[in-house]
């Protein structure tokens, strides 16, 4: 017989919280574990094998209806990984895109600490820029700069 885990055992193996592991169950990502008699919650070493997954899967960005998928098709190991490669593919470019919009982000306020010159706050690039905000104006294709403490475009 396997060894059976009660729900506070599973999540100090996993490092989820119980509460978190009811959420799996409630979304379908788990089985619903045997229950005793006295109604606790038993689950055996699969489940812990998928919370594992679950947990691998989303420290690497995955959302949990890719999750969902990857764990169908690792029900149907005699399918087609297509599917599993069309996933991560995805994901790799939508996190890509983010890498280089975070990147563009350090850039700028690399930009922004370089201008620094000390003194006093009145005087501080830093605040002075992040209270300026970049318009495209539609029509003109014109950068209109506003200062939201001044109330007034410059």
């Amino acid at each position: 017989m396997s060894e059976k885990y009660r729900i506070g055992r599973i999540a100090a193996l996993t490092g989820c919280s119980a509460e978190t592991i009811r959420h799996y169950e409630k979304l379908g990502l788990l089985q619903k574990p045997a229950r005793s008699a006295q109604g606790y919650r038993y689950y055996d070493h699969h489940a812990l094998q998928r919370i594992g997954f679950i947990r691998h899967g989303r420290s690497l960005g995955l959302d949990l209806h890719s999750i969902q998928e990857l764990l169908d098709l690792a029900d149907n190991p005699d399918a087609d990984c297509s599917a599993a490669d069309a996933i991560a593919t995805h994901h790799l470019l939508q996190l890509e895109k983010r890498i280089t919009s975070l990147q563009a982000l350090a850039d700028e306020l690399r930009q922004v600490v370089r201008q620094c010159r000390g003194g006093t706050t009145s005087e501080c690039r830093i605040i002075q820029t992040l209270f300026e905000q970049q318009h495209e104006q539609a029509n003109t294709g014109r950068t209109e700069k506003t200062d939201f403490r001044a109330g007034s475009a410059h």
